[in-house]
């Protein structure tokens, strides 16, 4: 194989291999739907000759879905040893996974450089180490992620959207309120999209002794299933204080984001909208998973009881919030917990990631989290009652010391969530109704785990 040098049958020979091939990339979230077309918007040439490193930017169209993505393609005599997944027909390769031409990406942030459409860029008064070579996670799914010599992760967000990223947007935001609850920012890489400047890549200090809450939650459910006759709190490996520790650090995100950026009062209106979307999805949802819609009438009196605030009820405003909160988006260090990826749920569509919301919503997101972690193990097992009974007293320990831990750090304009009973359980039933639908549409097994959840709190269970 030799490297093109026509740019232009370059990229068509690209091009022409994508709608193929992006449907078998994690990332890629359109897999609801075949490719119809993929259109070229912006070629960057970061490293030309052999080896050959491109930035490129394409408009996939699905039908009258037009969504752009970012891609790094690379093309060299002497391939590096790569997955087979990331060859892109027979000339090209995804060139996340080629740490020689990923160190590039590093060196020119080090050096704000201006290569073509593309800005990189460090933030001001940070210092930053180049000459690394870089790692890619990949457990990650919307994004891809690199890891720089155990000092820094550069994501690259896949999915592109005009204007700055809410990720990036928000660490900024509390990283200037001085909130010690995020990982620093240190970079970002900066492109254009429809004549806007769009976020390309986001460069963070990278903890190396981070554990995630998944895991950690996970660890102790083990610990406990592997001694069903105790009991959560007689366990070594109980969980409450981390949980408890991690709902005043959730509490003191919230908080911090209030005071850095805008805040609205919640009106009637805005409950009348919230309880109509919730409605609207539940039938959505209903329509396509029979299972669900036996719990029909008590999941839309629930959600009919948002629109109606008992008088003396506490007030309820509405913020940035992460937005896609749940233990997988959350990280131990010595120091403490912090939250990631505060770009908000990958499906939604920008406008609504941005919106402001009640933080109330995050609440929910991880409550129903504990509930999975507590699950997870039973999924394809035998029935056990006594199995069972553990993992339901797991959850119902580790959301109250969630709740307890994060009303002691809330702001006044939020206090203890469980003081909202009526709006917490709606946004929590709005949650597992999405979780049946997801459920339903990628894990099957995974079904009973929200549905008996909306059995449970329908019927007073939490």
């Amino acid at each position: 194989m030799s490297p093109f040098t026509d740019p232009g049958r370059l990229v068509g020979e690209l091009v022409a291999e994508l709608p193929q091939w992006l449907p078998t990339q994690r990332w890629f979230a359109g897999k609801d739907r075949p490719v119809t077309a993929v259109r070229p918007l912006e070629v960057t040439h970061l490293l030309d000759g052999d080896p050959l490193l491109l930035h490129v930017i394409v408009e996939v169209v699905q039908g009258d879905r037009r969504e752009p993505y970012q891609l790094l393609v690379g093309q060299r005599s002497h391939p590096p040893e790569i997955a087979s997944s990331s060859w892109i027909g027979t000339d090209f390769y995804e060139a996340s996974g080629d740490a020689d031409l990923t160190a590039l990406l590093l060196d020119k942030i080090v050096a704000e450089e201006v290569t073509g459409a593309l800005s990189f860029a460090h933030e001001p008064g940070v210092r930053l180490s180049g000459g690394l070579r870089a790692r890619p996670i990949t457990s990650e799914q919307s994004n891809t992620s690199l890891v720089y010599g155990g000092q820094y992760i550069l994501k690259l967000f896949r999915k592109l959207s005009p204007g700055t990223n809410k990720d990036l947007l928000l660490h900024r935001a509390l990283q200037a309120a001085g909130c010690e609850h995020i990982a620093r920012v240190v970079g970002s890489i900066t492109g254009e999209l429809a004549g806007e400047p769009a976020t390309i890549g986001m460069m963070q200090v990278f903890l190396s002794d981070a554990v995630d809450g998944w895991a950690m939650a996970t660890t102790s459910v083990r610990d406990l299933m592997a001694d069903p006759e105790m009991h959560p709190d007689e366990v070594g490996g109980d969980f409450a204080g981390e949980a408890e520790r991690l709902g005043l650090a959730v509490a003191k995100v919230h908080a911090d984001l209030a005071s850095a950026l805008s805040t609205e009062p919640v009106d009637e209106g805005e409950l009348d909208r919230t309880a109509q979307a919730m409605a609207d999805r539940l039938e959505q949802v209903a329509a396509v998973v029979p299972e669900l819609a036996a719990h029909r009438p008590e999941l839309r009196a629930a959600f009919e009881a948002v629109r109606e605030r008992p008088a003396g009820s506490p007030p309820i405003s509405m913020q940035y919030v992460h937005g896609d909160l749940h233990l997988g988006q959350v990280l131990r260090t010595v120091g403490g917990w912090l939250l990631l990826d505060f770009e908000g749920e990958p499906a939604a569509p920008v406008e609504e990631r941005h919106a402001l919301r009640s933080p109330l919503r995050d609440v929910a997101g991880m409550l129903r989290s504990f509930d999975y972690a507590a699950q997870q193990l039973l999924i394809g097992q035998p029935e056990d009652p006594v199995l069972t009974a553990r993992a339901l007293e797991w959850a119902r320990r580790n959301r109250a010391a969630f709740c307890e831990g994060y009303a002691r750090g809330a702001a006044a304009s939020i206090g203890d969530p469980r003081e909202h009973g009526a709006l917490l359980r709606a946004f929590e039933l709005d949650k597992a109704v999405y979780e049946v639908a997801y459920e339903h549409a990628n894990r099957p097994d995974w079904l009973a785990v929200p549905l008996a959840a909306i059995a449970r709190i329908t019927h007073g269970g939490e």
